[in-house]
């Protein structure tokens, strides 16, 4: 059997009932959202994650379309007519010029130990091998492959076909917004906290960019992008005298706005050590309060060289999940 161009999976007959077969489009999305809420309760899935949690029908069309042909990158799990799996890959390139090649599978949990897992790995692993030499990108291109720590069936399959941690991400939450702790207002001589204007949306890119600059596994991220999912009604930011020094980017999460995020807080290395993050931080989380949202989320590496995770703990935030990032060298 051929999907989307990658080589056969498994012997015909190795899995008697099972097929794997292109994504159809809409005709998919509910069987779609159905394995992702079939899944959950065996991965332990956070429904308010802003990581990762269970996505509608509607989530899963927008997801998809945003896809690089997704008929070919992306396929479905059959068994017995029904859907039961499927399986997403999508590519990037990072800061240091690495091309990220990354395979997402989800599969009901009563189809699991069959070997039906590991064809999905293997599919996603030809797929990608085709795409890379397609692009020409075979000197920097690395497969990756995500797992929360709850997702105890996927870690152990990754584990075993060859691929190992690099990094995780964890994530916290504030669980009710009306209990924040009390802030003083007092700031160093000089600085001011207010909203972000647009005259003032490169800087704020700016600051977060060069907050990243030593960081590993770090996405590329153009200003062109930047501005294209700019929601800047919650952001904050911090001025020395007429220089921009610190951001919050505070957003209401789109499908729960009773949920907020705390996308990115980044002080600059000159303005560290002045309680500007936590100013920034008690400032963005009670302008998300002020705009309806009850609770709030973020995520933070787990290796965060600027110990914010002492900061969000101090303000009330508590860990929900761990979420790890894994890679294996591609050697087409």
């Amino acid at each position: 059997m051929d999907v989307n161009g990658g080589r056969g999976l498994g012997a015909p007959g190795r899995l008697p009932g099972y097929l794997l077969r292109p994504y159809h489009g809409h005709e998919d999305h509910l069987a779609m959202a159905a394995v992702r809420l079939g899944c959950a309760g065996r991965d332990e899935v956070d429904a308010r994650s802003v990581v990762e949690r269970i996505p509608t029908a509607a989530e899963i069309a927008e997801a998809s379309a945003e896809l690089d042909d997704p008929a070919r990158n992306q396929v479905l799990v059959e068994h017995n007519g029904d859907i039961v799996g499927y399986a997403t890959i999508r590519w990037w390139q990072e800061r240091d010029g690495t091309w990220l090649y990354l395979h997402r599978g989800y599969l009901l949990p009563d189809h699991r130990g069959a070997g039906i897992g590991s064809d999905m790995v293997s599919w996603a692993e030809s797929r990608i091998r085709h795409l890379v030499q397609h692009h020409g990108t075979a000197r920097s291109a690395v497969f990756g492959a995500n797992a929360m720590v709850s997702e105890k069936d996927s870690t152990q399959l990754l584990l075993e076909t060859g691929y190992r941690r690099v990094f995780s991400l964890v994530e916290l939450e504030l669980a009710d917004l009306r209990s924040l702790p009390e802030y003083d207002g007092r700031l160093p001589a000089g600085v001011t906290v207010g909203a972000v204007d647009p005259t003032s949306y490169h800087a704020a890119w700016k600051t977060v960019v060069d907050s990243y600059a030593q960081a590993a596994f770090t996405e590329k991220w153009t200003f062109e992008r930047f501005l294209a999912t700019a929601v800047p009604t919650c952001w904050r930011a911090a001025w020395h005298e007429d220089q921009l020094a610190g951001v919050a980017l505070c957003s209401l999460r789109r499908h729960d706005p009773t949920v907020g995020e705390v996308e990115e807080l980044s002080v600059r290395a000159e303005s560290r050590r002045l309680g500007l993050g936590r100013a920034l931080l008690l400032d963005g989380l009670r302008s998300l309060r002020e705009h309806g949202a009850e609770s709030a989320r973020l995520y933070t590496g787990t290796a965060n060289p600027h110990r914010s995770y002492d900061l969000y703990e101090s303000v009330g935030f508590r860990r929900q999940n761990e979420h790890v990032r894994y890679r294996k060298p591609i050697g087409i």
